[in-house]
C-alpha cells in the first residue's frame, strides 16, 4: 500500500474517533462516563450543556479533517487538543476514565498516530 492510501485510510480513521467520541459519546449520551469527566473537571451544574458543546466541537474537528483544509494546523490542534484533555483527565478525573491513568497511553499513541499520518505519510503534499 502506498504512503498516500495509507494517509487516507488513517485520515478517516482519525475522523471517525472524532465523530464517535463527539457524536456517539458526547452528544447522544451513550457513554455517559463522558459527562461526568466533564463534572468532575468543570462542575457539575453546566456539566450537560458543556459535553454537548464539547462532542459537537469534536465532530467539528472531524469535519475539518475530512475537508483537508491546512492539514497541518489541524493535526497541531488535534496533538494539543488531545494532549490539553488528557492531562486535565489525568491530573483531575482519572478516577472516572475507562481505563484509568493507562488512558494517556491510548492519548499518546492517538497523537502519534496523527503526527505520523500528518508529518510523515502527507509530507508530499505540502
Amino acid at each position: 500500500m502506498t504512503d498516500r492510501k495509507i494517509n487516507k485510510l488513517l485520515t478517516y480513521c482519525i475522523a471517525t474517533v472524532w465523530i464517535a467520541m463527539g457524536l456517539f459519546c458526547k452528544v447522544l449520551n451513550l457513554v455517559p462516563r463522558h459527562q461526568q469527566i466533564v463534572a468532575e473537571i468543570l462542575g457539575n451544574e453546566y456539566a450537560r450543556p458543556l459535553t454537548i458543546l464539547i462532542g459537537f466541537l469534536e465532530v467539528v474537528m472531524a469535519v475539518w479533517i475530512l475537508s483537508g483544509y491546512k492539514t497541518k494546523l489541524n493535526a497541531i490542534s488535534q496533538i494539543t487538543v488531545v494532549a490539553i484533555m488528557n492531562v486535565l483527565e489525568f491530573i483531575l478525573a482519572s478516577d472516572s476514565l475507562f481505563f484509568g491513568k493507562l488512558n494517556s497511553f491510548f492519548a499518546f499513541v492517538f497523537i502519534l498516530v496523527v503526527y505520523y499520518n500528518e508529518f510523515y505519510l502527507n509530507k508530499e503534499q505540502t
